[in-house]
């Protein structure tokens, strides 16, 4: 692939598999903030913001106070303090030719990479440093779950964290769910979607992705 390039990554199911140890350390501080066991158990996370989700989680148990962004900050720092153990305790991997792949990319001049996750900010570098990734992305740049509901704008920033899509002859987004998939077409970039998450290929495609693979070792020609 000629020219200058920018990848977006998603994280779980794209990068790594966590074992479910994100939704694990969510409910436990959910619990402890508001006496709800299994707080998340009606709640879709496929592919959606972290402040989306807790929001629906509060919504639908009518807890909360009057100011959300104090409820964030909240559970924010209980998660945070939760998440180390639940990761620990996991049988989570990164995902077949990631670490491949992101050493072909920092190694190229023409490439660039940040995040476009629905994480939080800080979750996001607990569980790539967990994993050991965390030193192929310059910390911060990207886009995240902290701010926004909504997955279209997680693109939006991350192309703005690199200074536009301008820049860039080609810009892509990688994750493994139809929120990815559609939130890099609203922002008129490639959509790559892989597998190893919880969307078929049919599943993928039909969303509108430019590309789908079953590994990241698939897109590697067709991407790098």
């Amino acid at each position: 692939m000629k020219g200058r390039r920018l990848y977006l990554w998603d994280i779980d199911g794209t990068l790594i598999a966590t074992g479910g140890a994100g939704s694990q350390a969510m409910a436990l501080a959910f619990r402890s903030l508001w006496g709800v066991d299994d707080g998340f158990a009606r709640i879709e996370f496929s592919g959606r913001t972290d402040r989306a989700i807790l929001g629906e989680a509060l919504r639908l148990y009518e807890k909360g106070g009057p100011d959300f962004a104090q409820d964030v900050f909240r559970f924010k720092r209980a998660y945070y303090r939760r998440l180390p153990g639940t990761l620990r305790s996991n049988k989570g991997r990164v995902l077949p030719a990631v670490q491949k792949v992101l050493r072909k990319l920092i190694d190229d001049p023409d490439a660039e990479m940040g995040l476009a996750t629905g994480n939080f900010r800080h979750s996001a570098t607990m569980k790539l440093a967990h994993y050991s990734i965390d030193g192929f992305f310059k910390k911060g740049l990207g886009g995240f779950g902290d701010r926004t509901e909504l997955r279209r704008d997680l693109v939006e920033r991350g192309l703005l964290a690199f200074g536009g899509k301008s820049r860039f002859d080609s810009v892509f987004v990688i994750g493994d769910t139809v929120h990815d998939i559609k939130s890099a077409k609203d922002n008129g970039v490639i959509a790559v979607g892989v597998t190893t998450g919880s969307a078929d290929a049919a599943t993928l495609s039909a969303a509108g992705a430019d590309m789908v693979f079953a590994t990241l070792e698939e897109a590697e020609g067709a991407i790098l």
